[in-house]
């Protein structure tokens, strides 16, 4: 429902991913006048694999967003290339009642979540083919000038234009991109393999690779989705042949790893470099502030890249509700007040899945047997990602409301 209690303002959003499409439903909802302006023809996905936890599952529900069906539900361990179960994550049974099986992650394909923010988007607030190329603000609002020479303005801008953010560079300066030094090759199948467990998220670990997959559902339909990661140098050049690369890195996993890849299509495996910019120490400027990637840009460790660039769409409209968007101190704290309580949130989720891709690729090889004895059997591993992550997501879970 959307609020009518103050004048409508004016809000720009510059990106058209999840975090700018949360932002838009969020804002639309507080009652404010919003645009997203997409640089491309199109909001597309920019890769294919996904996972969401339940805290931007719950917020999508609440912006709008047709969440039923939408990727299934999964139970997490996480074992060694021997199948040893190393972690279970475990969520409370309301959780679990709420969210399905494990109270874990759905697994689905990215296209479907686009497809489904973009329904529910009201008409005329997608723009698209909208290269912006400078912005000013100052107490009265922020000027956009675009490539063809035009210009807009608004009383309040929201960055979501993803790790190489002009938002941010316009705000903070230029930050530089911190190399992980890993890749991911990652694809998905809908054949029957055998050996596959229904609602399963299995993280594999060997000495150096990672090997893992879940289940997904896409459009109806079951499947699963896998990917392997290993270190590399990021300045090299990509494996010639994706899907051979693939196979040959989980040949070291058990069942049924390999067969899924031999199941997959080469057109549905695709490699990406990790890499992020470390942390700002303040998002927002004035009447700018940043959400999701252009924030804080994180590894798919997180499993928590996409539902934090969500979860920050939501608390923005939130924050603006009941906001004149005309009073420039009123609007300052309202954007201060969205950033104070994410910040420390997302670092911990960005640090987190940086110290793990570490440990995991990049421990010396005399010191690997060590870390896994360590891992196997100890209760470490356990407290760190079995136990750690669903404190913080029933605290994200509280922070949204229905």
């Amino acid at each position: 429902m959307t609020d009518t209690s103050v004048r409508p303002g004016r809000v720009a959003v510059l990106g058209g991913g999840p975090a700018g499409m949360a932002t838009a439903l969020s804002v639309h909802q507080a009652g404010h006048e919003v645009v997203i302006y997409e640089r491309y023809p199109e909001a597309r996905p920019a890769g294919n694999i996904l996972n969401l936890w339940p805290p931007p599952l719950k917020a999508l529900r609440v912006l709008g967003v047709d969440t039923n069906d939408l990727g299934s539900p999964c139970q997490s361990e996480f074992r060694n290339a021997k199948g040893k179960v190393r972690v279970r994550v475990k969520a409370d049974p309301e959780v679990e009642r709420l969210f399905g099986r494990g109270g874990g992650f759905i697994g689905l394909l990215r296209p479907e979540l686009y497809e489904r923010m973009l329904a529910a988007l009201p008409p005329g607030v997608l723009h698209t083919n909208q290269l912006v190329e400078r912005i000013e603000q100052d107490d009265k609002g922020v000027t956009l000038h675009f490539a063809d020479g035009s210009t807009n303005q608004a009383d309040v801008l929201v960055g979501a234009d993803g790790i190489n953010s002009l938002v941010r560079r316009t705000l903070w300066g230029d930050t530089p991109i911190r190399e992980h030094r890993l890749h991911v090759i990652g694809g998905f199948t809908f054949d029957e393999v055998a050996g596959t467990e229904p609602g399963m998220a299995i993280i594999g670990h060997g000495r150096a690779v990672q090997g893992s997959w879940t289940s997904i559902r896409y459009k109806g339909r079951d499947g699963h989705q896998w990917w392997v990661l290993e270190a590399c140098d990021p300045d090299a050049p990509a494996p010639a042949d994706l899907r051979a690369h693939a196979k040959k890195l989980a040949a070291r996993f058990p069942a049924p790893l390999p067969e899924l890849i031999n199941h997959t299509e080469a057109a549905n495996v695709q490699r990406w470099v990790l890499r992020d910019r470390g942390y700002l120490d303040q998002w927002s400027k004035g009447r700018i502030t940043l959400a999701g990637d252009a924030a804080h840009a994180t590894s798919p460790y997180a499993a928590y890249g996409a539902g934090m660039a969500i979860e920050d769409g939501y608390f923005i409209g939130r924050a603006l509700r009941n906001v004149d968007l005309t009073d420039s101190a009123a609007v300052s704290q309202a954007l201060q007040t969205y950033e104070d309580p994410r910040r420390p949130h997302t670092q911990f989720q960005v640090k987190q899945a940086h110290q793990l891709g570490k440990i995991f690729h990049h421990t010396p090889r005399l010191l690997r047997p060590v870390r896994d004895l360590v891992f196997d059997y100890t209760p470490f591993l356990q407290k760190v990602a079995g136990d750690t992550n669903p404190r913080e997501i029933n605290k994200q879970l509280a922070l949204i409301n229905d």
